[in-house]
């Protein structure tokens, strides 16, 4: 295991997990706890040997969001500090070629929102719940939300899920499609970690291009998509985890994917 700060990253053979370590706040995503969280996303998403990746929060709680105690920027304006402190984080978790699991217990609220919902996918405590309070203190939802939000739900649904500021919790998160299981609030980790596994177990390059496909599809026509499918489709066609898989099932054996 190793610390940055008020983040831990631990590696469990396949999976690595990202746990958010300031349960002081809720962990609160200060400028610690974000430092943290970037770094421990730079080591892993470069990383061959982590094909899953676990984020959570310790002390039962996702996410409180920003460290209000902290303050707004007092030298720059609050927009360069979304764009510094959270933007490079929120893109890494997009953008790296593996899935990015959210397990949530109490709390993702505000920026803590945005980033269980930037996940590929979300688990949810019985007891977890989203929040969007930023309409309370006069403020705008932030981290990509409104991208997040609208995509999932439609514009109508995410505008009132916003200026109503409603503590959203787990039954409905799983009703509206915001999260994927809800699972007992003790079994959280344990559970989201067997998933993890059994993700790892499959080919890489399948699930890395996969994710590619569809994070772009919803900014892309039908008919790019079509061809951007075929592309990629090409490029596992010509991998040896495609061999492996192929020959897996003429022998009737699990396959061994080595993620190339």
């Amino acid at each position: 295991m190793s610390e940055t700060q008020a983040t831990k990253l631990d590696r469990h053979g396949p999976v690595a997990v990202i746990t958010l370590n300031s349960p002081q706040t809720r962990n609160a995503l200060g400028e610690a706890v974000a430092s943290g969280l970037h770094a421990a996303l730079m080591s892993v998403a470069p990383d061959p040997a982590v094909r899953v990746v676990v984020l959570t929060g310790a002390g039962g709680a996702f996410s409180a969001g920003a460290d209000l105690k902290e303050g707004l920027p007092e030298t720059h304006r609050v927009e360069d500090m979304i764009n510094s402190r959270y933007r490079p984080s929120l893109e890494l978790i997009a953008g790296m070629d593996k899935p990015v699991i959210a397990a949530v217990a109490g709390p993702a609220a505000g920026i803590g929102m945005s980033f269980a919902l930037v996940c590929d996918l979300v688990v949810m405590a019985e007891n977890g719940f989203l929040l969007a309070p930023f309409s309370t203190i006069g403020l705008i939802p932030d981290g990509g939300a409104t991208w997040l939000l609208a995509r999932r739900l439609g514009y109508h649904r995410a505008y009132q899920l916003c200026v109503e500021a409603e503590r959203i919790p787990a039954d409905r998160c799983l009703a509206m499609g915001l999260v994927n299981r809800v699972v007992a609030t003790d079994t959280l980790l344990s559970e989201t970690l067997a998933w993890a596994g059994e993700l790892a177990e499959r080919a890489p390059l399948a699930l890395a291009r996969t994710k590619r496909a569809m994070r772009q599809a919803m900014s892309l026509s039908f008919g790019d998509t079509v061809a951007l499918e075929a592309a990629l489709q090409n490029e596992c066609a010509a991998s040896a985890d495609t061999r492996e898989g192929v020959q897996a099932f003429l022998e009737k054996r699990k396959p061994r994917f080595e993620g190339r």
